[in-house]
């Protein structure tokens, strides 16, 4: 609503008003300037204000938006700290091998792309050069999340560096020969060079923000110091349309993440086209980042543009930037000197007087080529900027032109994304302007060459030095295996081993129980790193709190309203539990950060990741891959798991299919244990092949259930095969010689479920069924599979599951809380016949009785598919199965 006379309430008429004269004063002079200056130049005294207020300390709220230009002004850009000439140089090298290498790979149809370095060129090399520490110096060096579609100017820069041949360039995307490039970062392919994999577009920024916040949490538990590194995210505007992308520059800012920068590259293009075609991408993002209390460095405009905003003396020019949107910026890079003088000088006639004071050289530069990202020294005074800026993370907006330097058929061109070699006269025309010493008759094969200028050359010497002196290579991954971690004293599996009595216990619990215990281990403890995402309580990890405390820079600054209590909630500097809130997505960058410690920081860490089992591969499955493709290590463990289990949650809460997802992974070790010691088991088989002296690059994903049962104590000689997969967990005891029999297989909660229904098989229709508890149907698979291949190769080889169950009489009937695809998954392997029960479908709300009733899984109904198996096979009347299902009821 508004008053009387139009004016729209504010916060401040909420605020007395000490001296109402003053203020209308103030009011009163700002209308005169605007009265006799104009509105430009009262806006212009207004935000003067504002930033003297700003630097005076006063409290105010920041602009959101500052003007079209750059941050940092030439006169105070810092002395460039390098060879310039020599860097050009370099560059100039490296932007031609980048073109060739994907040109060349064209012959082979492998694809490509270079549009992106080229604009991005010297965003990299001033990092090389001044920024970037390697792993060789003190501590960790700097953490680099490389924009993926940049990589071929990586490779350029490493052959350069003598790290990589030619040969290995020749094999980009060509990786089945065994000497190839990955296409993008990857470390699982390409390990001592890349750290981390960042193609999956939105998943860099979120990981570069929780391994900034991770370098923290080591340093203020005392695990290692790491004041000396920073994280660089380089990043594409368009990238920044995934929700991923910004999810978590509120944690960034809050937790004060000054180890932080962010480098996007403004080339206002994304693969098809503009990125904010009728809009203004840049200040977007600085609206963005600012809102959230980040540091905005804009580097937009080279030297070029000096010239126009000094004759700018009306704010003309500025008027003009803050209109134009990107789409129509981009057509001004592609057309002549006519068109822009038209077209963007023409809006108003201050501009066109301007304009006259210009020569179309000028003005051709300005619009075609002239941006900070494209000027060393621009880049490094904002890099000079974000790493001297204290008390906040930094973004630097640089503004490109995409496929810069490679010739009008490229540059600015919608196109360009999917543009993937050069013609050799385009590489000529390239080669003149970036003065590069490459004869004629070095293309006469029809073929670009690459171009060295000599391992002893002056670049390569500067390139090494200037690499030396900032810690070693760049990027690199550390490949010294980490010294491994002694195994946990026994006393904390056995607690599980014996079972709980009469009392009841969930295998959620029996997992919680056992870290608990694993963590007060004295030499391996206090490297856990327990992950969650806000409903520790739900897992019954309250009793954490207190003892291990929870994670937060700035310790706890208030009375916990709980503090009486014995479970309190306890935050400290140097707690040990990440409670992350509401984000699953964020869960998983700390777990990915922690997992890869070992390589990144060479300080081994355990983290274990525990949440509702449907929130997580279904929810952030991406990034369970970029776990993989990173090599991480550690424990996934989805609570509350299965389909039925999770009583009146309903359908978003029944999880039935997680263990198929997690299938397709090859690095998930994937299991689903029944009883407490199978837990006590795997963790500690995980700890000896994650963290044992031959140390695996896999993870472990379990599922563990919230129902509450007795858990037995572990029969003996069963531990190969809790962690091959299967075991026989109870013989049945034959009725009569003759008696049919079956096998019963059954995973997780499903095994209470076959105990049961091997009671009722064995009382109500003299059936023996024996029970097999079946931890891992994908290790069982995954065994079965590694045989087939053995027998490819001319070796013989059985499947352990085949082992196991030969001569186990009778059909198997397998079941469990999940899709029956998951069982079935070794049904080719089992010799017997075959049949399995699963929770297909939807879940619904209601109790775990009726739940399973609807899905044909609880004891009876397993009874009845057990008649139906048998009967098909002569050994009971068909009639059988019709009594049964109406004796209970189905």
């Amino acid at each position: 609503m508004t008053d009387p006379v139009g004016k729209l309430p504010s916060e401040l008429d909420q605020l007395p008003d000490r001296d109402p004269e003053e203020t209308a004063e103030w009011a009163a002079s700002l209308d005169a300037v605007t009265k006799a200056a104009g509105p430009h130049r009262a806006a212009y005294l207004m935000r003067r204000s504002l930033q003297h207020a700003e630097g005076a300390g006063l409290a105010l709220p920041k602009l959101l938006e500052t003007d079209y230009v750059n941050t940092i002004p030439t006169a105070a850009e810092p002395s460039f700290d390098g060879d310039l000439e020599m860097e050009s140089r370099i560059t100039a090298w490296n932007r031609w091998n980048a073109a060739a290498m994907v040109t060349r790979g064209a012959r082979y149809g492998v694809g490509g792309h270079i549009a992106t370095f080229a604009s991005a060129a010297w965003l990299y090399e001033t990092g090389f050069n001044h920024f970037f520490r390697g792993k060789e110096g003190d501590g960790s060096g700097d953490q680099l999340y490389i924009q993926g579609h940049a990589s071929p100017g990586i490779y350029a820069r490493a052959f350069l560096d003598g790290r990589l041949s030619e040969r290995q360039l020749d094999n980009f995307r060509q990786e089945a020969g065994g000497d190839g490039l990955p296409s993008y970062p990857h470390p699982r392919r390409l390990p001592w060079l890349w750290e981390f994999p960042t193609v999956s577009m939105g998943l860099g920024p979120l990981s570069a923000i929780y391994q900034a916040r991770f370098n923290r949490y080591l340093a203020n538990r005392n695990i290692k110091d790491t004041a000396g590194s920073h994280v660089w995210a380089f990043l594409g505007d368009g990238e920044m349309d995934e929700p991923e992308s910004t999810a978590a520059l509120a944690l960034a800012s809050r937790e004060q993440l000054d180890n932080l920068t962010f480098v996007i590259n403004c080339n206002l293009q994304r693969l098809d086209g503009p990125v904010r075609a009728n809009f203004r991408v840049v200040q977007e993002l600085e609206a963005q980042f600012r809102g959230a209390g980040w540091n905005v460095v804009k580097t937009l405009w080279g030297n070029a543009w000096d010239e126009l905003f000094q004759l700018d003396t009306r704010g003309a020019l500025l008027r003009r930037l803050r209109e134009v949107p990107d789409a129509q910026f981009q057509t001004y890079a592609t057309r002549d000197v006519a068109y822009i003088r038209e077209h963007f000088f023409g809006a108003e006639p201050a501009l066109a007087e301007l304009a006259k004071l210009l020569t179309d050289a000028v003005i051709a530069e300005c619009f075609s080529t002239s941006r900070g990202g494209h000027e060393a020294r621009k880049v490094y005074a904002a890099y000079r900027a974000a790493i001297e800026h204290k008390g906040a993370p930094t973004v630097i907006l640089a503004q490109t032109v995409k496929g810069y330097t490679l010739g009008k058929g490229f540059e600015s061109k919608n196109a360009n994304h999917q543009m993937k070699k050069l013609s050799v006269e385009e590489f000529k025309g390239m080669r003149e302007l970036l003065g590069l010493p490459i004869p004629d008759s070095a293309f006469e094969d029809g073929l670009v060459p690459y171009g060295h200028p000599g391992a002893d050359s002056p670049e390569v010497r500067y390139l090494q030095e200037r690499r030396a002196a900032l810690g070693g290579p760049a990027p690199a991954r550390r490949l010294h295996a980490s010294a491994p971690l002694p195994q946990p004293e026994e006393r904390a599996f056995k607690a599980l081993y014996k079972g709980s009595g009469k009392q009841e216990m969930a295998t959620t619990m029996a997992f919680v129980r056992l870290v608990k215990d694993l963590m007060r281990d004295k030499e391996t403890g206090r490297r856990w790193v327990p992950i969650v995402p806000d409903e520790a309580r739900t897992f019954g990890m309250e009793s954490l709190f207190p003892s291990a405390g929870i994670y937060s820079p700035l310790g706890q600054t208030y009375d916990p309203v709980d503090r009486d209590q014995l479970m309190y909630y306890k935050e400290s500097k140097d707690g040990q539990i990440l409670n992350e809130g509401i984000t699953e997505a964020g869960a998983m960058a700390d777990f990915i950060a922690a997992a890869t410690s070992y390589a990144t920081h060479g300080e081994t860490m355990i983290p274990f990741y525990i949440f509702y089992s449907m929130f997580g591969w279904q929810r952030t499955g991406d990034q369970m891959w970029q776990l993989a493709d990173q090599l991480g290590k550690g424990f996934i463990v989805g609570a509350t798991a299965g389909r039925t289990t999770l009583t009146g949650e309903g359908l978003q809460h029944a999880d039935g299919h997680s263990h198929l997802i997690a299938a397709t992974n090859p690095a998930s070790l994937n299991y689903d244990p029944a009883f407490a010691y199978e837990v006590a088991v795997i963790v500690k088989d995980g700890l000896r092949r994650m963290y044992g002296p031959d140390a695996e690059d896999v993870f472990y994903y379990l599922t563990v259930y919230n129902e509450p049962k007795p858990q037995p104590a572990m029969p003996e000689g069963v531990e190969e095969g809790i962690v091959k997969g299967l075991y026989r967990f109870k013989e049945g005891v034959p009725a009569a010689a003759d008696a049919p029999r079956l096998q019963l297989l059954a995973s997780g909660t499903a095994i209470h479920w076959a105990l049961e229904a091997q009671e009722l098989l064995a009382s109500d229709w003299g059936i023996t069924a024996d029970v097999w508890s079946a931890t891992s149907w994908g290790e069982l698979r995954r065994d079965a599979l590694e045989a087939d291949e053995a027998l490819l190769r001319g070796e013989t080889r059985v499947p352990y599951v085949t082992q196991a169950l030969s001569g186990a009489p009778g059909p198997v009937l397998a079941v469990s809380d999940w899709m029956r695809q998951v069982p079935d998954q070794i049904s080719q392997w089992v010799e017997q016949d075959w049949s399995s029960l699963g929770t297909d479908g939807f879940g619904l709300s209601d109790t775990r009785a009726a739940a399973r009733r609807h899905f044909g899984v609880d004891a009876p109904s397993i009874v009845v598919a057990s008649l139906a198996q048998l009967a098909k096979r002569g050994e009971v009347p068909a009639s059988a199965v019709k009594e049964a299902r109406e004796r209970y009821g189905l």
